[in-house]
This record gives structure tokens, C-alpha cells and sequence, in this order.
């Protein structure tokens, strides 16, 4: 009767393998965010427990990995208070990880962070209106004195000082990537502020911000992002990675929403062609518009390119005109000579796929 049971129950816990890809695997070094108690832009709590679990020492420099592909590195602290499979962090830290509360983030070992020879500084735009004086006295001097803080190229940080806050970001560090910002380290601030436009254009879409396509969702992302990050799996096992893929749905059921999550969250360079745009009436001169977007794709491989309204230079065979035939051509023999090992995936998205060609 037992052994029904169990497998009766198994059958009825049968696993969806189509939407696996999506699945995260539990491992001790992933860990919920969680509001911190200190606001220093520096430090993370972990209970002690979590630190000897992964071999950590109070005071060790850690990397930790968000979302869209993002990282930093802070110092590890131990706190009785935080509950074990936690990790406590401020406002700054998440944002510079794309993370909310109760997302999860991944913490690793980082013992070579060097000591950094100079950092390259700027304040963000609009929080320096109407500030006066010396900033780098006011502000960045108190902030890295003998604090030897982490610091990772890209990251804003926030400075509080005098009677307002003012917001960093990393430019530039050396060593790259990210270094120790010692007493004789040299911290240039010279430059034109960065603006906050910039700042907030990187802050894109990515996975989370798309809902109710699950199993599609698994679908695009073995067929693109396997092919993007990880190209050696599929020579591996001797299979071609695909081309492009036609995305087809209604307008406004997150067609474009998607291609740009997934060039977010895979780092790909995302290089977006509106059809109609590429149509001229001068012979040859669409046909040299799509060359140059490919060459430009191939240059900032990975890269996905994304032909919007692909209908207006594809469409039904019947109704093609010469025009149209020469571009179909070219997009054919484009996507043929598309070297395995380019990296370059192309996404069309189209309302009816019926309306395309069989290309």
C-alpha cells in the first residue's frame, strides 16, 4: 500500500521540465535580502552560522551577485540578529544590485581585492545643484578616511555631509573592476557630473518586470540566453544554436518588453531596427542598412538585434515587390553567414505570424 502511495504521489508531483531553466537551485551561499540596520554603504550582516557555513571571517571582503548581471563588493560583518538564510543590506547596496527586499542574492568568497592606487570619482548631477565648495573636502575626504572601503567600478554610492546628501558613482578604478580605497590611494574628482538621465537608462526592464509568460518565457531564454552565455554547451554536444526567433502575439503583450529583458539580463549589446525604416526607394540602400546593423552586431557581440515591424520587409510571398524580394535576400544570406561562434541572435516580432514570409 505504501509503495502505491508513493508512487501514486509521485506521479502527482510530476515535474515540469519545460519551464526547468527557470527553477534556482538551493545552495547556502543564496541568501534573501534584508533590510540593514546600519545605513553605511560599505557593510553586510550575515548571522555567524551563514559565515561559517561559507567559511567567512568578520571584516572579509565578498562579492555578491544580483539581478541583471549585476554585482558589487562589501565588507561582511556577523549579526546575532539577522536570521540565517539572510543578508542584511542598505539602500545603496540593493540598488547597485538591482534587488529588492526579499529577492535573493548570491555571496561569494573575494580575498584578492588589492589595495587600489586611484579612483576616479563623480557626483550625479542633480544632487549637486546649488552645493558650494569644495566637494572633495566636503564629502569625499570624510567619507574614505581610514575607512578602507570596497569600491566597484559602476557603483553609486551615497555621501551624507553638511545639510544634504550627495550621490557617487565609480568611473573609473585601477586596479579595474574594484579595489580598496587606502589611506594612499588617490580619488580624482574632476570631470563633468554624471547625468541622472544616463544613470536611469541602465536601469532597465529584466525578468521580474515580465508576468504571465512563464513557459514562454523558459522557451526564449534556451533558445537565447543558453546560446549568449554559455555557447561552448551547445558545441559541446554538437548542436547549432539558433539564428533568430519570431516572437508573435497581439500589440502590447510584451513582444519588445521581453527582447529587451533578456539583452539586459544576459549583458548583450540590443541593437533595434524598425523596419519600415530600413525600406528606400533608392536601389541597394536598404539592403546596406541591414548589412550595417549586422556588422554593428557583430562588433558588440553578444548581441541580440531586434527588427520591429519585421512584417514591413518580410512579408507574404504574393505580396512582394521587387523591393522587398532584395531585402529578403539579404536578410536570408545575413542570417546564413552568421557565424556560429558570432553570438548574435535576431528576434522579429510580428501580430499574425502568418503575415510573414517563411523565411
Amino acid at each position: 500500500m505504501s509503495n502505491q502511495a508513493e508512487s501514486s504521489d509521485s506521479k502527482g508531483t510530476k515535474r515540469d521540465f519545460s519551464t526547468a531553466i527557470l527553477e534556482r537551485k538551493k545552495a547556502p551561499n543564496r541568501l534573501v535580502v534584508d533590510e540593514a540596520t546600519n545605513d553605511d554603504n560599505s557593510v553586510v550582516s550575515l548571522h555567524p552560522e551563514t559565515m561559517e557555513k561559507l567559511q567567512l571571517f568578520r571584516g572579509d571582503t565578498i562579492l555578491i551577485k544580483g539581478k541583471k548581471r549585476k554585482d558589487t563588493i562589501c565588507i561582511a560583518l556577523a549579526d546575532d540578529t539577522c536570521d540565517e538564510p539572510k543578508i542584511r543590506m542598505n539602500k545603496v547596496v540593493r540598488s547597485n544590485l538591482r534587488v529588492r527586499l526579499g529577492d535573493v542574492v548570491s555571496v561569494h568568497q573575494c580575498p584578492d581585492v588589492k589595495y587600489g592606487k586611484r579612483v576616479h570619482i563623480l557626483p550625479i548631477d542633480d544632487t549637486i545643484e546649488g552645493v558650494t565648495g569644495n566637494i572633495f573636502d566636503a564629502y569625499l575626504k570624510p567619507y574614505f578616511l581610514e575607512a578602507y572601503r570596497p569600491v566597484r567600478k559602476g557603483d553609486l554610492f551615497l555621501v551624507r555631509g553638511g545639510m544634504r546628501s550627495v550621490e557617487f558613482k565609480v568611473i573609473e578604478t585601477e586596479p579595474p573592476e574594484y579595489c580598496v580605497v587606502a589611506p594612499d590611494t588617490e580619488i580624482f574628482c574632476e570631470g563633468e557630473p554624471v547625468r541622472r538621465e544616463d544613470e536611469n537608462r541602465l536601469d532597465e526592464v529584466g525578468y521580474d518586470d515580465v508576468g504571465g509568460v512563464r513557459k514562454q518565457m523558459a522557451q526564449i531564454r534556451e533558445l537565447v540566453e543558453l546560446p549568449l552565455r554559455h555557447p561552448q554547451l551547445f558545441k559541446s554536444i554538437g548542436v547549432k544554436p539558433p539564428k533568430g526567433i519570431l516572437l508573435y502575439g497581439p500589440p502590447g503583450s510584451g513582444k519588445t518588453l521581453i527582447a529587451r529583458a533578456v539583452a539586459n539580463e544576459t549583458g548583450a549589446f540590443f541593437f533595434c531596427i524598425n523596419g519600415p525604416e530600413i525600406m528606400s526607394k533608392l536601389a541597394g540602400e536598404s539592403e546596406s542598412n541591414l548589412r550595417k546593423a549586422f556588422e554593428e552586431a557583430e562588433k558588440n557581440a553578444p548581441s541580440i538585434i531586434f527588427i520591429d515591424e519585421i512584417d514591413s520587409i518580410a512579408p507574404k510571398r504574393e505580396t512582394h515587390g521587387e523591393v522587398e524580394r532584395r531585402i529578403v535576400s539579404q536578410l536570408l544570406t545575413l542570417m546564413d553567414g552568421l557565424k556560429s561562434r558570432a553570438h548574435v541572435i535576431v528576434i522579429g516580432p510580428q501580430i499574425v505570424p502568418t503575415a510573414l514570409t517563411q523565411l
